[in-house]
This record gives C-alpha cells, structure tokens and sequence, in this order.
C-alpha cells in the first residue's frame, strides 16, 4: 500500500476527507467496469433463465424480517456506448451480509460510485429511511451512514492509527491555536478498535500494521461515521487464511451489532460463508437473487456467467507426467532470513505451488530467484548447469520469468499501450537499426492477444483501461513471447473475476504441458489445492514440507505453515 503523494481532487476527496473509505472511486467508466458492448444485445431474460437457478424475489426468503433502511429501485445509468447498469433494484436491511458477485466488467464499481454519491443514476430511485431521491450526494451516503472499505485501501502511513480514523474530523483543544487534542483523539479511537477486535492501540504507525490490520482501521474508520452499512471491496484479496479468518469474524459481529454489509469479493468460498443472501450482477443487470439455502460456489458462477464452470478442476489435468528438474536451488538465503536456507527443485511440466502465511519469505524468494534481490549464500543451477543470478536481467537472460504480486506497480506500465508493454522486455528484437519497429511491436502483440484470449479492442488499447484479469493476461504475454523455461507467479489471480481465473489456470497448465516449470505462489488455498501437482509450504523462511497430490489437505497445509508436520 502506498501513502498517498498528493490531495484528490473534487467529490473524491470530500470523502477522505470526511473520513469515508471510499475515496478511491476512479471516474473514468471504461477503467472500472470494461467495455461490454458485444455483451450488452443480451435481453433481459436471458439473465433470469438460467439453467436450474431461480431469480429469487420472494420476502420471505431475506434472511432478516426488519423494513429495508436502503433501497435501488430500477436504476440506471449509461456511459457513452456502454449500459453500465440496467433496471438494477436491491433492497438492504439491518444487519444483513449481503454477498455481491459478478464478473469484472458486471457494474459493481458503478453501484458502488452511485451508493457513494459519487455518481447519480440517469434514472430510478434511490430510498433511504423511507425519503426518495433521484440520487446521493457525498455528504448525504456518509450522512445516510453508508460506508466503503476499498481493496486500496485509502491509509496515511506516516500517521498513527487514531490519526486516519478522524482524519479531517479530528477532536481539537480549546483556545486560538485549534490544536488537535490527541488524548481525546486516542479515547474516542479505542472504543472503535476494540469493536473490531483489534490487537494494536491507537497510536500505533499504520507503517507498522499488516494488512489486515489496515483494514480494521478502515472498517473503525467506517464506525466512526457511525456507518449503518459497511461495503467491503475484495477485502480478503491480499490476506492469508489465518488473517481472512479474522476478518470475516469482524464481518460477523458489525452484523451482530445491526450493522449490514456488503461484501464484494471474487472467493466465493468466503462469500458462502457469511453472506445471507447473494446478490449477482452480470452486464449491469441483476441476474439473480440467492438465499442463504441456496448459496453454493456452483450456483453462484451459473448466475454469473450462465454456466458451470469447472476451472480448478480443468486446470488440475496434467497431459503429462513431470520432467527432469529445472531449477535447482540449494541453501539460498533470502535478505528477510538471512540464516534460513532454502531447497526447492522445479521440474519442466508441473505447476509447483508455493503456500505459507504472510511474512513467510515466499515473496522473497520470488525477487532472489528472479535476481531482483541479492542471495546471501547458496548455489543456483539450471537444467543441471550451475547459474548466476546477480540481476533480473541475469533471470530474463536465462529464460526466468516473474508475473509479481502488484501487476500495476512492477508488473506492467499502465499508461503504456498493450503493444508496448510486451515488447518492453525483448526491445531489440523489435528493433531495426537501433529504433523499435512499431510494426514488429504490433506483430508481436496481435499474437499474444490471440492467443491468450486478451479483450481488447486492439493492441494500441492503453493497458490501464484493461480489466484486472486481461491486464494479468499481458503481463503473461510480454513473458510468453521470449520462451520461458522458469515462470514463477506470485498471486496470479488476486482481484480478478471467476471467469478470468479460469483463462489464467487454463494458461498455466499449458505452459506446463508445453514443458515450462511453473512456480505459482498463493495465500488462496484452494487455488493451491485445486492448481498445484505438488505443494511446497514455508513457515519463518524455510521450506517446511512438499506435499505430493495424494497427500493435499488444507490441514497438511497449514500444519506446514505454523511449522509442524502432517501426520
């Protein structure tokens, strides 16, 4: 997470300033939800007649019996060329976990930005506590106590803890100065941490807080506005199991407390969980409403998508049994555990995946295998032959590849168009007497968009404008195209769609069955179950066990990730 380097601008900083989580509203349609024009000739009832799911409608199904405090009715809103929502209409009721699922590109972020007051509806109406309006303003969704938890979350670093949460509403002295009373300050933080089970005091350095910990003080951030509901945006995309446990035991007791939630999330694993009812987006109309009876993985993806769809499953089919050992790696020490030695084979044709918990060294050995950070110590070998990796340019050199955990900040160039980012590795052979060929450039690109499968309306498209799961997929590309024989992927699908998901499990399993090692790194466990041919967990720097398929377990895991061994 970053610390904001400058002041937003406009209704955006009016919500960070009035202490509102939802400041991160990017106001350009077709980076948020992606352009769905081919979708959009889909009628209504399509949505609705899905095979074996009803479009539940019925009251009595809502898992509370309390008057809905909020409510969309037959909301609509358009960009240029695209429906963004269609006739949406949902109704929110104290404390109720309603799930929010769809594909990137459904009309989530649209919803979003209009319960925000960032937005207004072109048409349909917006009720709160009984009051019709044909939309909100900032002030009146904070007043109206809605509240936004974003995947980015929207922390100063260099402030404590109590600091962020009043940031901008902050308790002051008596007298001319109006300086800011911290004791009061800190009084008035605990309170709000204590309710979400926080194990740090108010003025602790955000710098120094994990990550679930930020979001605590994102959600105390919320409570401090006195939020009547929470909307949770991928809250658990970047959290271990032990950690995501965590959260959603907060998500429990704000709705404990009468507080509703929204929890937006691609895990549908945790959206079964905790929601009480799901609510499904696809192409900004509502295709259906499931209740708490009902809600199951399968379920969900039909509504999403209008099939089943069996990605783990698929992705898990080797066409063939492993190779020989590609990369070797012997007693290698990471600058996090400099006295904690790594082994760790990857051999051509498998998907080798690498679980742990946070802070177990797993990213860490990414950057030294990858040359991006110095080995203290050890030995690297190649298909049998000994390697020095002294730079990412060593790595790429040798044909080992790394698709990082942040794609936006170290994985692609957002402002750079499709064409350009997968040239950018491999300039010279798009070159031609020391100037890039923009017709190579495009060559290049128009294969690896075939064959990935990147949606796009062409290849000059400004990466930045891509849904997450195709921006994944051109980081795949830009590698894809130099012939790796060592690809490791850390968090390869964090924040991206079922759909999505599956194209990407479907490119990893073809990069092993076409004799590339893969190594893929993952907090999602089922993703590490369902993916992986083997597993290999870390626990404090070290590699704790490998577990081969016969023996996969989540509780073999995470024995292995507390540092104790299955039995």
């Amino acid at each position: 997470m970053s610390t904001p380097s400058r002041q937003p601008q406009g209704d955006v900083w009016k919500l960070s300033k009035l202490g509102c989580a939802g400041s991160r509203f990017a106001l350009s349609r077709r980076s948020i939800d992606g352009p769905r024009e081919a979708r959009q000739s889909e009628s209504k009832t399509a949505h609705r007649l899905l095979s074996g799911v009803m479009n539940y409608s019925d009251p009595s199904i809502v898992a509370s019996t309390d008057a809905p405090f909020l409510s969309l009715n037959g909301v609509r809103k358009t960009y240029p060329g695209v429906v963004a929502l269609d006739g949406f209409s949902i109704e929110v009721r104290p404390g109720e976990v309603i799930g929010l699922v769809g594909e990137n590109g459904a009309g989530k972020s649209t919803l979003m930005k209009i319960l925000g007051g960032v937005t207004r509806p072109d048409t349909g109406t917006i009720i709160v506590d009984g009051a019709a309006h044909d939309g909100l303003t900032v002030e009146a969704s904070i007043g109206s106590g809605i509240a936004f938890v974003h995947q980015e979350l929207n922390l100063f670093e260099n402030l404590d803890v109590a600091a962020n949460i009043f940031f901008g509403r902050e308790p002051l002295r008596a007298g001319p100065l109006k300086l800011v009373d911290r004791a009061r300050l800190r009084a008035l933080a605990a309170p709000l941490l204590k309710r979400v089970g926080a194990n740090f005091s108010a003025d602790t350095p955000v710098s120094a807080l994990s990550l679930a910990q930020q979001q605590m003080v994102e959600i105390a951030k919320a409570l401090s506005i006195k939020a009547r509901l929470v909307i949770l945006d991928e809250p658990t995309s970047s959290l271990p199991i032990a950690e995501t446990d965590k959260l959603l035991g907060v998500i429990k007791a704000l709705k404990a407390d009468g507080i509703s939630v929204i929890f937006i999330s691609h895990r549908l694993h945790e959206v079964e969980r905790v929601a009480d009812r799901v609510v499904v987006l696809r192409d900004g109309m509502l295709a259906g409403t499931l209740p708490k009876s009902a809600i199951n993985h399968d379920q969900m993806v039909k509504l999403m998508i209008g099939r089943m769809l069996k990605e783990r499953e698929k992705a898990a089919e080797s066409a063939r049994p492993p190779g020989s050992v590609a990369l070797s790696v012997k007693a290698i020490r990471t600058a996090a555990y400099p006295d904690r030695p790594v082994d760790l084979d990857v051999r051509h044709g498998e998907i080798l995946g690498l679980a742990g918990l946070v802070g177990s060294g797993r990213t860490e050995l990414a950057r030294v295998l990858f040359g991006i950070d110095k080995s203290f110590g050890g030995s690297f070998q190649l298909d049998g032959k000994d390697l020095v990796l002294g730079s990412a340019a060593d790595a790429v050199a040798n044909g080992i590849f790394l698709v990082p955990e942040d794609r936006k900040l170290t994985g692609i160039l957002l402002d750079l168009s499709i064409a350009q980012n997968i040239s950018l590795p491999n300039l010279p052979a798009h070159s031609r007497r020391s100037l890039v060929s923009a017709s190579a450039e495009a060559a290049t690109a128009e294969k690896q968009k075939t064959d990935l499968g990147i949606r796009a309306p062409s290849v000059q498209t400004r990466t930045g404008t891509l849904s997450g799961g195709n921006q994944q997929k051109v980081v795949l590309a830009k590698w894809l195209a130099m012939k790796p024989k060592v690809m490791i992927l850390d968090e390869p699908t964090r924040g991206i769609d079922i759909g999505a998901k599956a194209e990407i499990y479907g490119l990893m399993r073809a990069l092993a069955d076409a004799g590339v090692a893969v190594l893929m790194i993952s907090s999602d466990m089922e993703e590490v179950i369902g993916v992986s041919d083997r597993i290999a967990v870390m626990h404090e720097g070290q590699i704790s066990g490998i577990l081969d398929k016969e023996r996969f377990s989540q509780e073999n895991v995470l024995l292995l990730a507390v540092g104790k061994q299955p039995k």
